[in-house]
């Protein structure tokens, strides 16, 4: 199947699937949460894909965001509705999949594109990787599962400073907080990604399957957790500051919040 904002290579039993569209940075809009659904799942479902590798295209971007002109006029609805349907179709899909996934971060990894990252079961980083949760600079909080997974993965007072502030971290951060696994060089990251992989598909593929559904657990994937975020993240599309953070960000300007 063709597709226009991804790219699906087969190498083996490895799948890479690439994000592609460059000139947005990737950035994550409704028909690519789409088609990355429609790759996954056959990924996921096919006997000959024993693991799958999610990149970005190009060296600037891992995903720098959600696109963020599809939502700016959405009410309260319709953002509870675009969290769920992206959590359920994309990155919970990602999160709960039998074969293990892994993020190539080759760049900017940013709001959407951190929780894309951080649904996957590893993650490994290139060395001018920048990471963060920018949304409460637009008056929202992370809704695809940014505020559960990064506080699993990093502990809750480094996740609230990641959030809260908006910042971002490079990858020896990341590293050192545990945020990703490894960090490379751009030029090693995909050759160094298939190489983990390689080894982890020559081990038991019911045995992989079984010890990602038992760390999962393990992990805590609180559903009531999730859906609370989900309905915070609709909420923040009625507020004042939500309008103003969008209009700042597609203005090119500095946000001016009702304090």
């Amino acid at each position: 199947m063709e597709y226009e904002n991804i790219l699906v290579e087969a190498d083996k039993d490895i799948t890479k699937i690439t994000i592609h569209r460059p000139a947005k940075l990737n950035a994550l809009n409704r028909q690519t949460l789409a088609e990355l659904n429609l790759a996954l799942t056959d990924a996921i479902k096919s006997p000959a894909v024993g693991g799958i590798i999610i990149t970005g295209s190009g060296e600037k971007a891992f995903v720098a965001g959600a696109d963020i002109s599809e939502f700016s006029t959405y009410n309260t609805q319709q953002g509870e509705a675009l969290a769920r349907e992206g959590q359920t179709k994309v990155f919970d899909l990602i999160a709960s999949s039998s074969k293990p996934i892994v993020a190539a971060i080759n760049g900017f990894a940013l709001g959407g594109g951190l929780e894309l990252a951080l649904a996957c079961h590893i993650r490994f980083a290139s060395v001018n990787a920048k990471m963060g949760l920018p949304e409460v600079t637009l008056g929202l909080i992370p809704g695809y599962g940014g505020t559960q997974r990064l506080t699993h993965i990093v502990g809750k007072g480094r996740a609230l400073e990641i959030i809260l502030s908006a910042n971002m971290i490079g990858s020896t951060e990341a590293y050192q907080i545990g945020l990703v696994n490894k960090v490379f060089e751009q030029s090693d990251l995909l050759t160094e990604t298939k190489t983990f992989l390689s080894t982890v598909l020559s081990r038991s593929p019911k045995a992989i399957a079984a010890a990602i559904k038992a760390v999962n657990a393990a992990n805590g994937n609180n559903e009531s957790g999730f859906a609370k975020e989900i309905e915070e993240f609709g909420k923040c599309f009625g507020n004042a500051d939500f309008k103003e953070g969008v209009n700042a960000f597609l203005e090119k300007r500095k946000p001016k919040f009702m304090q």
